[in-house]
């Protein structure tokens, strides 16, 4: 018997569940379970979707900025950076390749995220109401380093990918994907800590900060 399944036979006997390892009944409740995806709890609340968003999204540092088509995105990116005073290249998702960045000034390049890329801009699987989360998918077209490794990352979210809840989100990605990819990532706002002398930290494990155009 490996160390995982001393440890978890331990376990079954201390809580008085039989032998070291579970019956084929207590197996086929579990996958029964799984099966089923039954939903979490949600929380209700009065507001649109939008207004839920962008609200949750301030209050996590998450700035917001609206266009009413995909073809107003590379300026509005661009808007954003030379505002904020920052580099106009960086890396883009694949995903976004065929839009415009150029004739707004950006040299973005598109391929997974390198060390010294200080600029990500993706796309989003979905964006969460609920808390003004971006719901990530890993894939050859939307590499997970493209929103966690450059300080500044960029999200674009056509309103037809914003649903209410996680519970939404899940049952969204086993419509369109039915079984989720390598990786999943929920993003709800800049990377923060308060490890050191419970002092809010920005930056601390990704995106110092994290900027998101609405779209329609």
């Amino acid at each position: 018997m490996g160390s995982r399944e001393e440890i978890l036979a331990r376990i079954r006997r201390a809580k008085q569940h039989g032998g070291a390892t579970p019956s084929k009944a207590e197996r086929q409740i579990v996958e029964s379970y799984l099966a089923a995806h039954p939903r979490g709890p949600a929380p209700n609340f009065d507001a649109d979707h939008l207004s839920r968003f962008i609200e949750r999204a301030q209050l996590s540092t998450t700035s917001v900025d609206r266009v009413e088509a995909m073809t107003a995105v590379p300026a509005a990116v661009a808007r954003y950076l030379r505002d904020q005073a920052l580099p106009l290249q960086g890396c883009v998702s694949p995903a976004l390749a065929q839009m415009d960045w150029a004739a707004a000034g950006l040299q973005l390049e598109a391929r997974a995220a390198r060390d010294a890329d200080l600029v990500g801009v993706t796309g989003v699987f979905c964006a969460l109401a609920e808390t003004a989360t971006l719901m990530m998918v890993s894939g050859a077209q939307t590499p997970a380093t493209n929103s966690l490794l450059p300080e500044t990352h960029i999200a674009i979210v056509p309103l037809s990918r914003l649903v209410r809840t996680m519970e939404d989100g899940w049952d969204l990605l086993r419509a369109e994907l039915g079984e989720p990819p390598r990786a999943v990532n929920f993003i709800s706002g800049p990377s923060r800590t308060g490890d050191i002398e419970q002092t809010i930290i920005l930056g601390a494990h990704g995106p110092y900060r994290v900027h998101v155009i609405l779209v329609g």
